[in-house]
């Protein structure tokens, strides 16, 4: 264990981003998952993998899990259920990368001529690591932020610190692990110059996420499901439009839509963390509330489960 961990400042973070709740939740999956197949290599390695497009509810049930998971108290100290999981996430990173770069009198020979490593790099490589810490991290703060939210600079750094510790058990090498959100926006930036244009898996996958809406499980009667399914499509659809724009919509063959979701998230986050938030109860239960909206959306991608 490094000695710059701070325990205290990892579990504030947990409580930040528990308190994000259903704001965390959409840009983790529109700004960050969907937002990421705007390019190339490890959208095409996903699809690849036949991750996100063989059972796409599945595997984004899994990713929503191991998020919600990480800000349950304690559960990134070692040994830990947050801990384990995200080992498990970084050994089948390393068995997917080892199955890519085998040897051509590998078992896995086939998997390794369709990689272009001159094009790409090496399968899931430091900067590949680096870019996607950078969407859980700083991206989710500006996110919050263009969707109303206040994140002071108290918050920002215990949820910098929260993730620096996920980073380093994921494997990230340590320049790209900072504690500094602004540091984090400028290796992000310089990481986005560096990569390759949409290929055709971005569309793929982004059109297998939206499609993912239908399959969810939401609560109710079964005759308001098709209806509340449509709701879900339509509210990502907007939303994406406005936090990709229309170039990068297009792209990645997603049809346009108006931002009306952000016309009524961004008074009511206004309300609730600018005026509910300024009280220590208020928090609380604003707290209190991101864990139930997280645990509701998660049930909803696990409809086999009670």
């Amino acid at each position: 264990m490094p000695g710059w961990v701070d325990w205290d400042l990892v579990e504030q973070g947990a409580t930040v981003q528990r308190r994000l709740g259903q704001n965390a939740a959409d840009v983790l999956l529109q700004l960050s998952l969907v937002g990421g197949y705007r390019f190339g290599g490890p959208t095409d390695l996903l699809v690849a993998t036949g991750a996100l497009t063989g059972n796409t509810l599945r595997r984004l049930a899994e990713t929503q899990e191991w998020t919600v998971g990480l800000t349950e108290p304690g559960a990134l100290r070692p040994y830990g259920p947050a801990w384990r999981a995200t080992l498990h996430v970084r050994v089948m990173h390393a068995l997917v990368a080892a199955s890519f770069t085998e040897p051509p009198d590998g078992r896995n020979h086939r998997n390794a001529t369709r990689w272009d490593t001159a094009r790409w790099g090496l399968p899931i490589n430091q900067a590949d690591q680096a870019a996607t810490l950078g969407l859980f991290d700083g991206t989710l703060i500006l996110g919050c932020r263009a969707l109303g939210v206040p994140v002071p600079p108290s918050d920002s750094r215990a949820l910098m610190h929260l993730w620096k510790w996920v980073g380093h058990l994921m494997g990230v090498h340590p320049d790209f692990l900072v504690d500094d959100e602004w540091a984090r926006h400028r290796l992000n930036h310089h990481v986005l110059l560096a990569q390759a244009g949409v290929s055709e898996a971005g569309p793929r996958l982004a059109r297998a996420v939206v499609a993912a809406q239908a399959e969810r499980t939401y609560r109710g009667p079964a005759w308001w499901q098709p209806w509340r399914a449509r709701f879900e499509r339509e509210r990502l659809l907007s939303m994406l439009t406005t936090f990709l724009g229309v170039r990068s919509m297009r792209d990645l063959g997603l049809p346009l839509r108006p931002p009306w979701a952000h016309a009524y998230l961004l008074p009511l986050n206004t309300w609730r963390y600018r005026v509910l938030g300024r009280s220590r109860r208020g928090r609380e239960r604003l707290e209190h509330w991101g864990r139930r909206r997280s645990q509701a959306i998660l049930a909803s991608y696990r409809p086999e489960r009670p």
